[in-house]
C-alpha cells in the first residue's frame, strides 16, 4: 500500500486573492472556503482525483524562512513562451534564485512571492 498527495497547504495573507491566481494558472475551481481563514481549490472534478487540492490558509505574518517546497507547472495547451506571457499577465513575476540563464525552466513568484517554476511541456511516456 502507498500514499498519494491529497492536498498542499500554502500559508498566505490573502487566501481569496491567491485562490483566484492559482485557479487561473491551474484551471482549478474553489472547492471549499472558511470565512477568510482558508480557501481550498482543486480540479473541476473535485476531491479525491489524481491531482492534489491546494489549501490557501490565512497567515498574519509571512514565513520567516524560505519555503523548502515549491510548485512546478507545465503548460498543457501552448508552448512555454506563450504560457510565460499568460502567467505574467495573471500577476506572476520573474524570480531570481541564482539561475544561470541556461535553464529550460522559468522561475516565477506568485502575487505573494511564493516561488514556482514553469517547465516545458511534458510528453506522457508511451
Amino acid at each position: 500500500m502507498a500514499c498519494r498527495i491529497g492536498e498542499l497547504v500554502l500559508g498566505c495573507r490573502d487566501p481569496e486573492g491567491l485562490a483566484r491566481f492559482w485557479c487561473e494558472v491551474l484551471d482549478f475551481v474553489v472547492l471549499d472556503r472558511e470565512d477568510g481563514e482558508m480557501v481550498e481549490i482543486g480540479p473541476r472534478e473535485g476531491f479525491g482525483g489524481p491531482q492534489p487540492t491546494i489549501i490557501l490558509s490565512y497567515r498574519d505574518e509571512p514565513e520567516k524562512a524560505k519555503s523548502r517546497l515549491h510548485i512546478d507547472v507545465n503548460p498543457t495547451d501552448r508552448d512555454q513562451d506563450a504560457e510565460l506571457e499568460r502567467l505574467l499577465e495573471l500577476g506572476a513575476r520573474p524570480a531570481d534564485v541564482g539561475q544561470t540563464g541556461e535553464e529550460q525552466w522559468q522561475v516565477l513568484a506568485d502575487p505573494e512571492g511564493n516561488e514556482f517554476c514553469l517547465l516545458r511541456t511534458r510528453i506522457a511516456p508511451v
